[in-house]
């Protein structure tokens, strides 16, 4: 599973790229979802990587991510006892289990698929380079979990 999170704006973004970041439901900076490992979803990562990062996330990031910043419809945070109640999970951590081995979705228990993060802590290091050139964009592997705890 990928996290990826929207690092550019809107501005000056060809039709295609956009369209393609609006399946993606990240219509804005610092917004992050959950993808699957697919050859359809990473085509579009490809496509839309001069405006966003990702990298295969891991348990504790995802389970933090869902705990801190996870919403469900209408904006209440996500309890223990909301994931009782709906799902057949006991608690919030069993839950991202799940999510992160694809037993679940987040949409089946009611919970936004869009994580708003605030700005990573110490910046971005650049958004006009790729990763790998010392930027913040395109595939960054697991160091997108450094990111993703800077952002959370």
């Amino acid at each position: 599973m990928f996290a990826v999170v929207r690092v550019r704006g809107s501005a000056g973004v060809r039709r295609d790229i956009a369209d393609t970041m609006e399946m993606l439901r990240l219509n804005r900076i610092n917004h992050a979802v959950l993808v699957e490992d697919t050859p359809s979803y990473l085509g579009m990562l490809q496509k839309a990587k001069d405006y966003i990062t990702w990298g295969e996330v891991d348990q504790e990031t995802l389970t933090a991510m869902i705990r801190k910043r996870g919403r469900l419809i209408g904006g209440d945070r996500i309890t223990d006892e909301y994931i009782n109640e709906k799902t057949a999970y006991g608690s919030v951590d069993e839950f991202a289990a799940a999510v992160f081995s694809g037993e679940v979705k987040l949409e089946e228990a009611g919970i936004k698929p869009v994580f708003r993060l605030h700005p990573p802590r110490k910046g971005y290091g650049g958004i006009k380079k790729a990763f790998n050139e010392g930027g913040s964009l395109g595939y960054r592997g697991e160091k997108i979990n450094d990111l993703l705890k800077r952002m959370i």
